[in-house]
């Protein structure tokens, strides 16, 4: 009895501090081991936590830590890479060496997090904090949990002998939230070598969501929509605010974005939306499971995409491009008429438009000569990667596996990640994490940033089983 009770209590250690779920003999290990692996990957994801990596601070000092972990672990100093444009800020790029029986793979995650002050937080925004079954700090979500999760499993994979049919290679970069002078698209511009793959994963993108307190859906990344800003501007003569008249640049401006606002570019869906909705619909009831299938299907179903579009702003992005108004600034004095006006407009433009059909169409829109508009960025073009049956493969059996019940689905993200340099580059990317979180309170980039303790270790165990998975020759 007293074996029995052993057994039982190890393996309850195991589901509860491993996250894993029991399906087979083959998920047992060792409860010692398990929360040796655990503290590891604590560890790592504490230090990088307590690293301020906001774009003034640069990433260098998180990078220097994760080379001296894998130095520690016995990874050669020759496939630990340190590089980037300038002393404060530096990539790293660290090679696994398998058989070669196969191309490399990549893995992708960023260093860089976006400003937190601690005025605005309930805690310390810089320090792993546990609280309620949840890790507080910035970079839980936006991506350091990531991070920590691809050294945690290079480390374990090196420390089981593990050696993969092909090289596996994860870079850390910086400059995603917000930077262009670093990162990826510095890395292909001058160390295209050591990141050169047959296919990425990018766990910034894709991933599991938690619905009403449950698993729900699985979603993996094919695609993303691609980011540009315009500028809508009105200047004329002014004059003294005593003596108004109706041309007004601040009211001509206002009408031009009125205007805007009542406008919305055409429904459009490409092969990953379709079967997103047609997937997603399992989870659903009602109308909306209807009018999901409905769309799955060839032609296009026109009031069955707007209802949607109606009911979900995230449906409304996945649907069409979109544009708004987020900055806005105007006049030069209180008692003065204004002479200039100016708008922000944000566009998250569908893979398949372009930035000239979009300019063409907002000048169409606001048909207006007076206000200028003018665009501020250029973004690459991100064409789709295609929908490969063996990553889907691996992915519904990992899922089914630790998740019975959610569902697989391809995605196309409504913002921007890392991905679109790789995808202009010839390289297909595919947004993979087993990092679920909450569709209702995700809180990346925002106050109190947090991920669920037990999900942050399953992600880790399914990061784990992918590796394996995608490195291993069928």
């Amino acid at each position: 009895m007293k074996k029995i009770r052993l057994y039982f209590t190890c393996i309850m250690i195991l589901i509860i501090y491993g996250g894993l779920t029991p399906v087979s003999a083959q998920n047992v290990i060792p409860p010692a081991v398990t929360i040796s692996r655990q503290h590891l990957a604590f560890d790592l994801f504490k230090e990088l936590i307590e690293i301020n990596t906001t774009q003034d601070q640069g990433c260098t000092k998180a990078s220097e830590a994760m080379a001296s972990r894998l130095k520690s672990a016995g990874f050669s100093t020759g496939d630990i890479h340190m590089v980037g444009p300038q002393p404060s800020h530096m990539n790293l790029v660290v090679r696994y060496r398998g058989k070669g029986l196969l191309s490399p793979i990549l893995f992708i995650g960023h260093l860089d997090v976006v400003e937190a002050h601690r005025q605005d937080w309930s805690m310390e925004p810089f320090q792993l904090i546990e609280r309620d079954g949840y890790y507080y700090g910035r970079g839980t979500i936006d991506m350091k949990n990531e991070d920590a999760c691809l050294i945690a499993n290079l480390i374990r994979l090196r420390q089981e002998g593990f050696v993969p049919d092909r090289d596996i290679v994860v870079a850390l970069t910086e400059d995603e939230e917000g930077g262009d002078a670093n990162g990826i698209q510095w890395l292909l511009d001058h160390h295209r070598d050591l990141i050169e793959a047959e296919f990425c994963v990018n766990p910034d993108s894709g991933g599991g969501e938690i619905k009403n307190g449950i698993p729900s859906v699985m979603e993996l990344q094919t695609c993303e929509k691609i980011y540009r800003d315009f500028t809508l501007e009105v200047r004329n003569k002014g004059g003294h605010s005593s003596r108004p008249v109706k041309e007004n640049a601040i009211y001509r401006l206002a009408a031009a974005l009125t205007r805007l606002s009542e406008f919305d570019f055409p429904i459009r869906l490409n092969e990953t939306t379709q079967m997103f909705f047609g997937r997603s619909a399992s989870k659903e009831s009602g109308q909306t499971k209807i009018d999901m299938m409905t769309i799955s299907k060839i032609p296009t179903d026109l009031e069955a995409a707007n209802r949607l579009a109606i009911s979900s702003s995230y449906y409304n992005s996945m649907l069409r491009t979109t544009c708004v108004a987020t900055m806005l600034s105007g006049g030069h004095a209180e008692n003065a008429l204004p002479q200039m006006a100016k708008a922000n407009i944000n566009c998250r433009m569908h893979p398949d438009d372009n930035a000239a059909y979009v300019l063409a169409t907002l000048k169409s829109v606001i048909a207006d000569t007076m206000v200028a508009i003018t665009s501020n960025n250029l973004s690459d073009a991100s064409p789709r990667s295609p929908l490969r049956k063996d990553i889907i493969d691996v992915l519904e059996n990992i899922t089914s596996r630790m998740w019975p019940g959610v569902v697989v689905t391809p995605v196309m993200s409504t913002g921007a990640s890392d991905s679109k340099y790789l995808r202009a580059a010839g390289i297909s990317v595919y947004g993979i994490s087993g990092m679920f979180t909450d569709i209702d309170d995700n809180r990346a980039h925002g106050r109190d940033e947090r991920i669920g303790v037990k999900e942050y270790y399953d992600g880790i165990e399914f990061t784990y089983r992918l590796i394996k998975a995608l490195t291993t020759k069928k």
